[in-house]
């Protein structure tokens, strides 16, 4: 598809998309970086979403298993 073939979805108004700041989390996102974990799709079937990601890393921790602190 060509952007010239590109149409706004009717669920996005227009207004909506023109109110945008462009970079607006730019500046906080250079300073603190990002939480993002991709998982690999043979987890994604166990770890379906952030909730599940976050209660079993909860566990994990709570297990006392020996956690290595990222350098």
């Amino acid at each position: 598809m060509s952007s010239k073939d590109d149409e706004l979805r009717s669920e996005y108004p227009a207004e909506l998309i023109k109110s945008g700041v462009r970079g607006k989390y730019a500046a906080r996102y250079r300073k603190e970086g990002s939480n993002v974990a991709l998982i690999d799709p043979d987890l994604h079937k166990l770890f379906p979403d952030s909730e599940a990601v976050n209660r079993a890393l909860r566990n994990y921790v709570e297990s006392g298993q020996k956690t290595h602190e990222i350098p």
